[in-house]
């Protein structure tokens, strides 16, 4: 499976309680990874028992050794299409509480799109049976999705806030999971040539609709432990759902317990074992 997107260092600290402005306290743990909607989808996908390829932006600083370190640990196989680049990766600063996994997070996600990259030519062997593309790249996000449309291949777009890519982007998706702050200009996804559209709200039901049709997925009940990225993970797990078949409702109800059984794991890479134990199941 193809990932296409941003990768940032997340540099993630657990606290009792989140300290107000101009507060100190002292963390609980601390923990450095990968991170980013493309990057955290990726690991899901290789915890699944998938074949997972990253292509992003990451460069040459020593910052971008520490994600690579987590990925490759991880089974993601990372393309970066700028390995010269001197400029540090994207950092995030993340604070979780401890109690009920609530979190907050200081980050510059979006690399600057004048900064220039060299797309190859993409000829991806053997072809995937799915991408993912979350537009932080925009450049890379078009290319991508054209390439995989052109080949047959379903496109999966993590639908995280509006982009100004997605005016090009979103006529070559076929599934968008958008979150439940989303907001699109008109016209509506469908009007704009997406076959499915997915909305999630947290530990609300997860509604869908697609040729017509709609309805709605329960979330599971589970005692939060750690929110970081299970949106990431989220996108991920429905993303291997897609390459391996069945309907709407199915694809998201395993999305749906993938994403619970991170939220169960305090840490970023604490799930895997337990998600790698679902996609054992699934094979």
């Amino acid at each position: 499976m193809l990932l296409a997107g941003l990768c940032t260092v997340d540099v993630v600290q657990r606290v009792a309680e989140i300290p107000a402005p101009g507060e100190k306290t002292q963390s609980l743990a601390v923990a450095v990874a990968a991170g980013g909607p493309a990057t955290n989808a990726a690991v899901t996908v290789a915890a699944l028992g998938g074949e997972a390829t990253l292509l992003t932006v990451l460069g040459g600083h020593s910052l971008a050794a520490l994600a690579r370190a987590d990925l490759d640990a991880h089974g993601v196989r990372v393309v970066d299409l700028a390995p010269g680049r001197a400029e540090p990766p994207a950092v995030s600063a993340v604070t979780v509480r401890e109690h009920d996994g609530e979190r907050t997070v200081v980050s510059r996600n979006a690399a600057d799109p004048s900064a220039g990259f060299s797309l190859p030519i993409l000829d991806f062997r053997p072809t995937p049976d799915a991408v993912l593309v979350d537009g932080h790249h925009p450049e890379l996000a078009l290319a991508v999705a054209r390439w995989a449309r052109g080949h047959g291949v379903p496109v999966v777009l993590d639908a995280g806030s509006w982009k100004p890519v997605l005016d090009e982007l979103l006529p070559l998706v076929d599934i968008a999971a958008c979150s439940a702050h989303f907001r699109a200009p008109e016209p509506g996804l469908h009007e704009r040539g997406v076959a499915t559209v997915i909305t999630t709200a947290g530990p609300e039901p997860v509604r869908w609709s697609a040729g017509g049709a709609s309805g709605e997925v329960p979330v599971p009940a589970v005692e939060a432990r750690d929110t970081l990225g299970a949106g990431d993970v989220w996108h991920g797990a429905l993303a291997y759902a897609v390459a391996r078949g069945g309907d709407v409702a199915s694809r998201i109800g395993f999305a749906n317990e993938v994403a619970a059984e991170r939220v169960r794991h305090a840490g970023p890479r604490s799930w895997t074992a337990a998600v790698a134990r679902m996609g054992e199941e699934q094979r």
